[in-house]
């Protein structure tokens, strides 16, 4: 059937099919040529501001980032159609460590190491590989329908966010809170770099406690010592017992034997050494595990390096020179059998701590970093989470974690020795001077440090940096920040949300954003993460080209609530995929049934339903739940619940709209009166209007092309729909639920006997509510076309006869007499499941209003519900057993 078209805006018609890849085929293009996803600039507008979690140029987007931007992708267009002043800034992180690997593994591929270029040749490479996936990460950002404002798109390195982080480095080491040290820190052999604490993975392996004989340097005994690193051995320098261990404290001062090296090493008392742990003994490697280091200064013991920094043995470990730390442990043990000093070998399986980045298990090691004196940002950041500035996570529970990792926070290892990223601002001399500054010293004979800072150390200025700070008269600075929300994974409350949180306060003196929504993981269909090694990963992209952009992110905004992890699956895309297939096939019906009407004309005839000058109880009654709709999704949609607010647009587009308006409008459509046509006509384009707008912020490419046969301009910038007073009608939503259980009822019960929708029935219908008897008899048409009547009954003192299908509704008893279709026994038994049901439906709302509590707390209305239900249930329950009775009567 062709649709014509009046309108002159309404350049072109729906397509017969729901096509995603058609209908979102240059679309976003269109969007930036017209510029609608800018800040409106209007300076009575609220702001509302939100900055991307800067994507790693590591590589392509994850399911995960689709989850995160289509997240704020709904949060920022739904508040651009609110009419706030919205900007959403996009920009990337260097990502350091992560980019550096990749680069040198391609390199690798080449047989060229990063040394055979040079620094300045190997960033020259960084770089490319930046441009290239930045292009690749924009391009899926488009593909997902993201709505930034590209004029103002920030990387981690551009001159901007690196005068800020020059500026945050020089103000934290002049008040003495960044400081070099030289500390155990944990190093990754193979990227040849310190790692922060949260940058460890640690995985169970299977290991073993290696247990060697120390001889006393009398050799009057030998103490039995266990390491689980015996090639770490050539850095002991001493070995440790408790003073109050009765077995050894007679021992401290003296000496033992380093077997292999054979040299004496004190024995010395400390709390570390637990009487009730093992022997008592244990031996101190200061340079190569961190309790041991603490033990070293306690007692100003050496600090023996005996590792290379890409975890080879060195020449103070003799003979092991050289060799790969895992290698030399074996040959470790070896040499210790041969000499008689191994003990034991103690199979056993202990957590060992791998680096994010490249895998590799981590190595304890001594080094000279700088680091961040973490105590005061942290009592600031606990202390400002109780005050009006406080930042309120969504869901709540994830402040207390936030809060435990900052009282338990160490103080943060920030260099890194790497190529790539922002060069620590100090510069030495020969004379051993330092110089810490936001610009290079004048005069010769400075060399700036070599190291880079932590990727994380340039992220956390984020919210701020990118709005222009240090200059604290941009106007991005003044205007959007802080920020409105974040939006995250709980992967990275630790590495990221914290740091923004504390160094914030301490630069701006105020918290970086008002919200953060924590999400969780997207996992397989088993529940699983997705990685590489169980080869369970999806692109979105694929996904995408399958389905289309809207459906994935129904999906995605629908999986779960805040917090919560969502389970991908091909079926819930299917799903997906469908509901907005329904919504493009209601569109062409109320389209094709729309004769040239306008929405202004619509909006008019509206006005005049709502003000109760025309239309019927049906159109009353749709617009009556699409105000509730209206008010409960942006309800929840303040509260970050989207999969509520999906769940309930999804139950009043499909239910409410699709299955039962659409359907009553026909008694409407198929009738000779035009005057009625035209209002049934404005409700349906209306009502369309209004849920393209709602749908809009989660599925923005099929809304603005239906929106388009409909109305002038974007959907991008129309308004959001509000709650319109004028709309409620409860008179009007009770008669229709009545209605409809009226129509579901007889459908059921002719379902349960075969007998089918054609077949003419006798319909009797027993009120016990004036009122309602008087609707039903006004709106007879609608029980009639929908049930089919060959003679149709509504009374009070309706004649029953005895064999009868029989339900009960609210207010009424339905009765359907199918003589000669009946079963007494199955409808008996179909009656006592029915009676069962609302037995229990009373139970639940008589405990409900037994607990004094409830009555007592609960709002008044809310407490009269639920004496309402309970009124309700107990006529229907009643009805039943009346009718149960007299079944009974016929089987005797």
């Amino acid at each position: 059937m062709e649709i014509t078209r009046k309108d002159t805006h309404m350049s072109k018609e729906l397509s017969p099919k729901y096509n995603p890849a058609e209908v979102e085929a240059g679309r976003y293009q269109k969007w930036l040529d017209e510029d609608v996803f800018k800040p409106s600039g209007d300076k009575k507008a609220k702001p509302y501001s939100i900055v991307i979690p800067p994507p790693n140029v590591t590589g392509k987007l994850h399911l995960g980032h689709a989850w995160d931007t289509t997240l704020q992708d709904i949060i920022i267009r739904q508040k651009r159609m609110q009419g706030f002043d919205t900007l959403w800034l996009p920009g990337m992180d260097h990502a350091g460590i992560a980019t550096q690997a990749k680069v040198e593994a391609r390199l690798a591929e080449s047989g060229i190491s990063r040394y055979d270029l040079g620094r300045e040749k190997f960033l020259d490479k960084v770089w490319e590989w930046k441009d290239e996936y930045a292009a690749t990460i924009k391009e899926q950002w488009g593909k997902m329908g993201l709505s930034v404002d590209y004029s103002r798109e920030r990387f981690t390195l551009d001159e901007g966010l690196s005068k800020a982080v020059r500026k945050v480095f020089v103000e934290l080491y002049k008040k003495g809170w960044i400081y070099r040290g030289e500390f155990i820190i944990n190093w990754d052999p193979k990227a040849r770099t310190a790692l922060s604490d949260i940058e460890v993975i640690h995985k169970d392996v299977e290991g073993a406690f290696y247990h060697m004989n120390y001889m006393l340097e009398d050799g009057s005994r030998a103490l039995e010592v266990a390491t689980t690193r015996p090639e770490t051995m050539f850095g002991d320098t001493a070995v440790a017992v408790n003073p109050n261990d009765d077995r050894y404290k007679d021992l401290i001062g003296k000496n033992v034997i380093l077997p292999i090296l054979n040299k004496p090493i004190p024995i010395v008392g400390d709390e570390h050494a637990d009487p009730e742990f093992g022997t008592g003994v244990v031996k101190i490697t200061p340079a190569h595990d961190p309790n041991d280091f603490l033990v070293g200064q306690r007692h100003n013991l050496p600090q023996v390096n005996v590792m290379n920094d890409d975890g080879t043995m060195n020449e103070l470990a003799g003979e092991f020179n050289g060799m790969d730390r895992f290698e030399a442990r074996k040959a470790v043990v070896k040499k210790l059998e041969e000499i008689g000093a191994l003990v034991e070998i103690e199979k056993m399986t202990h957590s060992v701590g791998h680096s994010e980045r490249t895998g590799v298990p981590v190595e304890p090691r001594l080094s000279t970093q700088w680091f961040v004196k973490m105590d005061q940002l942290a009592k600031n950041a606990i202390a400002n989470q109780d005050t009006d500035d406080k930042v309120d996570f969504y869901p709540p529970r994830f402040n207390d974690t936030f809060l435990q990792w900052m009282e338990n926070v160490h103080d943060w290892v920030i260099s890194r020795q790497l190529w790539w990223g922002h060069q620590i601002p100090a510069w030495y001399n020969a004379e051993g001077e330092i110089y810490v500054g936001e610009e290079a010293p004048e005069g010769d004979g400075w060399k700036q440090d070599e190291d880079v800072l932590d990727t994380w150390f340039s992220s956390a200025l984020w919210p701020f940096s990118t709005m222009g700070w240090p200059d604290v008269d941009s106007e991005d600075f003044k205007r959007y920040f802080p920020t409105s929300t974040l939006v995250t994974g709980y992967d990275i409350i630790f590495f990221w949300v914290s740091r923004m949180i504390f160094q914030s306060l301490e630069f701006t003196g105020r918290q970086p954003f008002k919200n953060v929504l924590i999400h969780g993981l997207i996992r397989d269909e088993q529940g699983r993460k997705m990685s590489k090694s169980l080869g369970n990963g999806i692109d979105p992209m694929d996904v995408i080209e399958k389905y289309g952009a809207d459906a994935l992110r129904w999906f995605l905004s629908n999986g779960s609530a805040p917090g919560q992890d969502v389970r991908f699956s091909y079926e819930k895309m299917d799903a997906s995929w469908n509901f907005i297939n329904k919504i493009w096939n209601i569109s062409r019906y109320i389209l094709m049934n729309n004769e040239g009407l306008t929405l202004d004309v619509a909006r008019e005839n509206v006005a005049k339903v709502a003000a109760g000058q025309a239309g019927n109880v049906t159109d009353r009654w749709i617009l009556h739940n699409l105000n509730e709709t209206i008010g409960k999704v942006t309800e929840n949609f303040d509260k970050f619940e989207f999969g509520v607010a999906g769940h309930i647009l999804y139950n009043f587009i499909w239910d409410e709209f699709a299955d039962w308006y659409v359907e009553l409008t026909k008694e409407v459509l198929y009738s000779d009166n035009e005057d009625e046509k035209v209002i049934t006509r404005s409700v349906l384009l209306y009502t369309l209007d209004q849920i393209l707008r709602l749908l809009h912020p989660i599925m923005p490419f099929v809304t603005e092309e239906i929106f388009g046969q409909i109305s002038e301009g974007s959907i991008v910038t129309a308004e959001y729909p509000v709650v319109r007073p004028e709309f409620e009608n409860e008179e009007a939503a009770a008669g229709v639920e009545a209605l409809k259980d009226v129509i579901r009822s007889v459908r059921n019960s002719r379902a349960e006997v075969n007998v089918a929708p054609s077949k003419p029935i006798t319909i009797l219908i027993k009120t016990s509510d004036s009122k309602l008897d008087a609707f039903f008899n006004d709106n007879i048409n609608y029980i009639k076309r929908f049930t089919n009547p060959e003679h149709l009954e509504i009374a009070a003192d309706v004649e029953v006869p005895d064999l009868v299908m029989s339900s009960i509704i609210t207010g009424a008893e339905i009765y359907l007499p199918l003589a000669d279709l009946l079963n007494v026994e199955e409808e008996l038994a179909r009656l006592e499941k029915e009676l069962a049901k609302w037995q229990k439906e009373l139970d639940m709302v008589g405990k409900k209003l037994s607990n004094e509590r409830f009555v007592a707390n609960a709002k008044p209305e809310v407490v009269q519900k639920e004496r309402d239900k309970q009124k309700d249930y107990q006529a229907k329950y009643d009805a039943i057993v009346v009718r149960i009775d007299e079944m009974k009567k016929l089987v005797k």
